[in-house]
């Protein structure tokens, strides 16, 4: 049996139920959460919620996959087109070491290199640029296609903000459902 770690696209707000359904149908389950406070009139709590929001990780063998087809919550195994795309176990190993790390953690928006970036919060807030990497570090280049010449800025990741999704909410950082759809 090769079981290999799939991501589940699940209805929203329906991860922690589904995770446990699979989890109680003997499958091995993954459900990372963090900490989130929220701040009402004059109190603020703390709960949790899911890293990744709409989607459970599970390992199952690919073949067998339709009593997880079938679980309530389920929409689809995570893919291109109709067949799904396992995660490499590194990627699992990964997450799961920062979720039990201890440290604080939150969603964060996926960045590709190549991709057009706004900088925030920073001597340079508002320019805008190409996210390239040159020798390990992050750089953002503002072009002049009039003189065709450009610069580039070594800047830190956590300064910049995707101009595709002009949302800086964690959300941005997740595939879009045309992704999703493996059933």
């Amino acid at each position: 049996m090769d079981r290999q770690w799939f991501a589940l696209f699940v209805r929203t707000r329906w991860e922690s139920s589904t995770e446990s359904v699979l989890r109680n149908k003997g499958f091995e389950t993954f459900l990372p959460t963090y900490e989130l406070k929220s701040f009402r009139a004059s109190s603020s709590k703390r709960h949790t919620q899911p890293l990744f929001p709409g989607y459970v990780f599970c390992r199952f063998d690919l073949h067998n996959r339709l009593p997880i087809l079938v679980t309530p919550g389920v929409i689809s195994v995570v893919g291109r087109g109709r067949t799904p795309i396992p995660l490499q176990d590194r990627e699992i190993q990964s997450i799961q070491t920062v979720a039990s790390s201890g440290f604080a953690v939150e969603p964060w928006p996926y960045l590709e290199i190549g991709e057009m970036v706004r900088i925030h919060n920073h001597a340079l807030a508002g320019l805008e640029g190409i996210l390239l990497r040159f020798r390990g570090k992050d750089r953002v280049v503002v072009s002049v296609p009039l003189l065709r010449r450009a610069v580039a800025v070594e800047i830190d990741r956590s300064e910049v903000i995707s101009i595709r999704s002009e949302r800086s909410v964690p959300a941005t950082m997740f595939p879009s459902p045309a992704f999703v759809g493996c059933e």
